[in-house]
This record gives C-alpha cells, sequence and structure tokens, in this order.
C-alpha cells in the first residue's frame, strides 16, 4: 500500500479547504475613527463552517476588522468604513439592512465575560424573545436546553437555571455567553480574544466547544495568543499596522508563511 507523502496529504487538504464556499466577502476594507486610520483596504474572506482566526501585535487591526463583521463599529460615533462586506452575498451595510437582524445572524462574544445580571435561563431566552424566535415556555424550555448542551454547560447548570448568571465562574460564564450567542441560530459567530481573562483549564473546555460548534457555524476568532490560533483554526489571517499581511491555512501560516513579517511575528521578534 502506498503511503501518500506529506507534501502530497497537505496539498489535498489545500485543495479540500479551496472547495469551501465563502461565507463572508471583505473588499477594500478601510475603517476611520475620525481622522485616524485604522484598517487599510483589507480583502479577507471567512469559509463556511471554518474557523478563521485573526492574528497580529495589539493595536494591529484584527478586532477592528472583526468588528465591522456585525457592523459594532457602528456603535462608534466618530468611525467610518469603506469598501464592501457581504454576507450570503448580501452586503451588510446596505442602508436597506436591519442592523438587529443583521447581529441575530452575526453573534459575538466578547474578550471579558458579561453575562446579563439576570438567571442563567433568561441570558438564554432574552435573545430567542427579542427575536420571536420562540414562544411558549415549551419552546423556550427546548432553546435552553439545546443551547445550553452546545455551550457545553448542561449538565453544570441544568438543576441551576434559575440562578444568577453572574454567580457562575469566569470560564462557565464565557460559555453561557456562547450559549446566548447560539440561542438565536446565528450563521457566524465572532469572538473577540474569548479566553484571555480564563483560566487553563476553563481556555481548554472553550477550545474544544469551539472545534464542535464550527459543525453548525462559521466561527472568526480574534487571539493574541499563537499557540490557541494553530489549535482552534483551520484559516489564519495576520494584520500588522492595520494591513492585512497575508492570509493562508493554518497549518502553513505556522510552518512556511510567505511574509517575513508572519514569521518574525510568530518566532516572538515583535508583539
Amino acid at each position: 500500500m502506498n503511503m501518500m507523502s506529506e507534501a502530497a496529504v497537505e496539498k489535498a487538504l489545500d485543495q479540500k479547504m479551496n472547495t469551501v464556499p465563502f461565507k463572508m466577502i471583505g473588499k477594500d476594507v478601510s475603517v476611520y475613527y475620525g481622522e485616524k486610520r485604522a484598517l487599510f483596504d483589507v480583502n479577507l474572506n471567512v469559509r463556511e463552517n471554518t474557523v478563521t482566526a485573526l492574528i497580529g501585535p495589539s493595536g494591529c487591526g484584527k478586532s477592528t476588522f472583526l468588528r465591522t463583521l456585525n457592523r459594532m463599529n457602528d456603535t462608534i460615533d466618530s468611525c467610518r468604513v469603506t469598501g464592501k462586506i457581504t454576507l450570503d452575498e448580501g452586503d451588510i451595510y446596505d442602508p436597506s439592512i436591519d442592523v438587529v437582524e443583521l447581529r441575530a445572524r452575526v453573534g459575538m462574544v466578547f474578550q471579558k465575560p458579561n453575562p446579563f445580571p439576570k438567571s442563567i435561563y433568561e441570558n438564554v431566552t432574552y435573545g430567542p424573545k427579542i427575536h420571536g424566535l420562540a414562544r411558549t415556555k415549551a419552546e423556550l424550555d427546548q432553546v435552553v436546553e439545546s443551547s445550553l448542551q452546545k455551550a457545553g454547560l448542561w449538565n453544570e447548570v441544568k438543576d441551576r437555571l434559575h440562578e444568577s448568571g453572574t454567580g457562575l465562574s469566569g470560564g462557565q460564564q464565557q460559555r453561557l455567553c456562547i450559549a446566548r450567542a447560539v440561542a438565536v441560530s446565528p450563521e457566524v459567530i465572532l469572538m473577540d480574544e474569548p479566553c484571555s481573562a480564563l483560566d487553563p483549564i476553563a481556555t481548554a473546555k472553550v477550545e474544544e466547544l469551539i472545534h464542535e460548534l464550527r459543525t453548525n457555524f462559521t466561527i472568526v476568532i480574534v487571539t493574541h495568543s499563537m499557540q490557541q490560533a494553530a489549535r482552534v483554526s483551520q484559516r489564519t489571517a495576520m494584520f500588522h499596522l492595520g494591513n492585512l499581511v497575508e492570509e493562508n491555512d493554518t497549518d502553513k501560516m505556522f510552518t512556511n508563511p510567505d511574509d517575513q513579517r508572519t514569521q518574525d511575528y510568530i518566532m516572538g521578534r515583535f508583539g
């Protein structure tokens, strides 16, 4: 039996990944905060049911780009976004777009766990109630169980659903926030350094969860941890000084990047 060479295996995986359709497409995306330009003509496409990691030193524009994908930058008065971003070929910056509906389709999990000061149950049902996705108690119960199952939290909290979400540990709070995000059945989940406030054990649980969620969701994660990017993502994009340096399969980015800046950053020469 012939064993495929390592290069042949890598090529086959590359070809397979290249057939995965794009879920979101960013074309010539620039972001300005007043007079300051934070992103410069970024062209970056996000593949469906894939984890895409955004890496780079602090202040390089990775979180700024992430926030353009569900128009979170709209909340900053001085912010202006140019270029085009599409979700399933629809322009998300089209004036006719309902931003609330967009954020239901493109959910977000923040750096610091931020459960609402409500019960675990109410945290999960908040979105489905607003969007009219569940009306009866039985429907809400089902959403809560399903979302907490997907977030790997059900077995830990099923007997305390009416206790405050803020009483959970940091790692549990972050998984509750992920459950809250998936409760409205988004298509894309954005994660802005979701493990930076967590201990190693909680981080491992969230990383395992990201791996499982990829089956049903497209995920874009900003991380300052090279090891985390290598563990959880299939694609990686490197940002530096507001520019997209390169984007490629994660394995290639970490073993044979095309740009010297990527190599230097991964080797810890700056950042």
